[in-house]
């Protein structure tokens, strides 16, 4: 099976017609929820589409939006892309303190997109207005929920598969943030490739998704938004801050809707095993579900067997269904899954061999001595899409050898927006270069890190996630939060591990770093030059909450990690800052009055 429709503007409008009584359920912060069948999604989106004409957007025109409520962010989304209006989802702010940096950021993706319009929370309306003043383009605010006009008004464009249908800005990570152009025809080509009966076979009679996930990162835009739009999957959405004050929702729901499908990092299966309840266990019936998948960083194997074994001896979860997989946003999303009736498979590899040589030489439990790596697989890529390895220096690798993981298909992007220099280093001869490090093996995919965060100690490349997991396990080291990195040194460089811990007595703290240390030595056979113990939550994150290695080493080298190169605040500084952020608001806001 695969979707019958070429653009995501013709699934909204007729997917309806083939699946009446399917459609999307959107939570509050409380967890009451609102149902819309795909008929009641197709006429708001009209109204919305209504809407956006009425303020004099067309065709190409590109919008920000900064939405925190589900239900208003996919429907605004979506009227967008039915009316050929470029949506550009931004990451709301994560914090009053952080205001700063924030509007910093979000300016410079709204000035590169040329955005004229930013739709926001009403919530958020008043931090933003200042926006107008910051970038050239941007004509005004607007409320999400004040975006209504007649449906009967709307006017309908003519969308084709090649036509651009949104901008995916990355999320920083490893570099400055760029426009990922995704086009209707890489949206389709992915949908097919995920839902597809060669990755989760899904079935719009039978599968609910549920997402916690936020929607203006590609894991939860486009596998829980547009991919079921195009197939007619039913969806349930759980507010972002919802799952982060009570984790536990994600699986409350999914036990209430008798979910089959849902996905998260690896961070979310750590949580909620740690905070989940005996009596929650016991309530919950989950052998409803196919596949849970965990994406974005390199895949730890302890978090998911963990889970999966609690999971599968309280609560009825198949072991079948953890589901490793790999994507990015430049694939509009998935490049390879794990097959859907297997059981997660690992590859142990000599740590030695493969960190000099980055070639895999197998480790048979019970065989051999020295230090091990145990590597993911995350399945086989989807069909009409290829993986290669490539070498430095340009050739391809054959199997079994680590090399930069490079990609072709219809997935792919055509390129960064308005960018032609970083379009022309992302490609290589056709091939999409991820910037990841990974091998194929027996035809499937394995990640081991990023190209850029590689530590090389005395002519041996080590993966910072190696590290990081070693000193997660560290008993006082917040799991998922620990960052490793390399500093110039006398003869070589040498290892920093950053750790965040709840422990505040400066005595355990020091007997920490020395069991980080001897963790550390122990499993890889070297010591860091440095331990690092800071306070919980100072580690920088993307807006997707991936740990920013380069920002930490950044700030390591500079001024301190924790801090924005400024004294941190309390909160008297952060409410002037809100206050600053709101007065600039206000001023755009009566700028913008008298002028009309």
């Amino acid at each position: 099976m695969q979707t019958p429709f070429s653009t995501v503007a013709e699934a909204v409008a007729r997917i309806g017609e083939i699946f009446p009584d399917n459609g999307f359920t959107f939570q509050d912060d409380r967890g009451k929820e609102t149902p819309y069948l795909f008929t009641d999604m197709e006429r708001a989106t009209a109204a919305r589409v209504a809407g956006m004409q009425a303020l004099g957007l067309t065709k190409g025109d590109r919008i920000g939006l900064v939405i925190v409520e589900p239900e208003q962010f996919v429907l605004t989304f979506l009227a967008a892309l039915r009316c050929g209006v470029i949506p550009v989802p931004l990451y709301p702010p994560l914090s009053m303190g952080n205001l700063d940096a924030y509007a910093d950021r979000t300016a410079t993706i709204l000035q590169s997109a040329g955005a004229r319009v930013l739709v926001a929370s009403g919530r958020l309306q008043n931090l933003l207005w200042s926006q107008v003043d910051k970038v050239d383009s941007l004509e005004r605010v607007i409320v999400a929920e004040d975006l209504v006009g007649n449906p009967d008004a709307a006017v309908w464009p003519e969308i084709a598969p090649e036509d651009l249908a949104f901008l995916q800005y990355t999320s920083g990570s490893t570099s400055d943030p760029k426009g990922v152009i995704v086009t209707h025809a890489n949206l389709v080509a992915n949908a097919n490739g995920i839902l597809g009966p060669h990755a989760l076979a899904m079935d719009p009679l039978k599968d609910i998704a549920v997402s916690w996930l936020p929607l203006y990162h590609d894991m939860g835009l486009i596998g829980f938004v547009i991919s079921p739009v195009l197939w007619g999957i039913n969806a349930v959405f759980i507010p972002t801050l919802r799952f982060i004050k009570k984790p536990t929702s994600w699986l409350d729901t999914m036990h209430a809707h008798r979910a089959t499908i849902s996905f998260a990092p690896n961070f979310a299966y750590a949580l909620v095993a740690r905070k989940a309840k005996p009596e929650q266990l016991a309530a919950w019936d989950l052998s409803s579900i196919k596949a849970l998948g965990c994406g974005a960083e390199p895949i730890n194997p302890d978090t998911m067997r963990a889970f999966t074994e609690v999971m599968h001896t309280r609560c009825g979860l198949p072991r079948t269904a953890m589901l490793p997989a790999y994507g990015m946003a430049e694939a509009t999303l998935a490049i390879a899954f794990k097959p859907l009736a297997e059981t997660m498979r690992t590859t142990v590899v000599d740590a030695a061999a493969f960190g000099e040589r980055g070639r895999v030489e197998v480790r048979v439990e019970g065989e051999g001595d020295g230090p091990v790596l145990e590597h993911v697989s995350c399945g086989r890529w989807f069909p009409e899409h290829e993986v290669r390895i490539r070498a430095e220096d340009g050739s391809w690798l054959p199997e079994g050898h680590e090399g930069e993981i490079c990609l072709q298909g219809p997935s792919v992007t055509p390129g960064y927006f308005e960018n032609p220099e970083a379009t022309a280093a992302a490609f290589a001869d056709g091939w999409l270069r991820t910037g990841d490090l990974g091998y194929v093996l027996d035809g499937e995919v394995y990640v081991t890190g990023r190209i850029k965060d590689l530590i090389i100690l005395n002519g041996r490349n080590l993966h910072p996630q190696s590290i990081e997991w070693i000193a997660a396990h560290v008993d006082g080291v917040r799991k998922g939060n620990v960052v490793a990195f390399s500093r110039p040194g006398g003869a070589s460089e040498e290892l920093v591990v950053v750790c965040e811990t709840k422990l505040t007595d400066p005595t355990a703290r020091a007997a920490l770093v020395q069991d980080v240390k001897k963790a550390i030595q122990r499993e890889q056979g070297v010591v860091p030059a440095e331990v690092v113990v800071i306070d919980a939550g100072l580690l920088p994150k993307t807006s997707s909450g991936k740990l920013q290695r380069r920002k930490t080493r950044q700030q390591y080298l500079t001024y301190g990690v924790g801090h924005e190169g400024s004294r941190i605040a309390g909160s008297s500084g952060s409410t002037l800052t809100v206050a600053r952020h709101m007065a600039k608001g206000l001023l755009s806001r009566t700028k913008a009055a008298l002028r009309k």
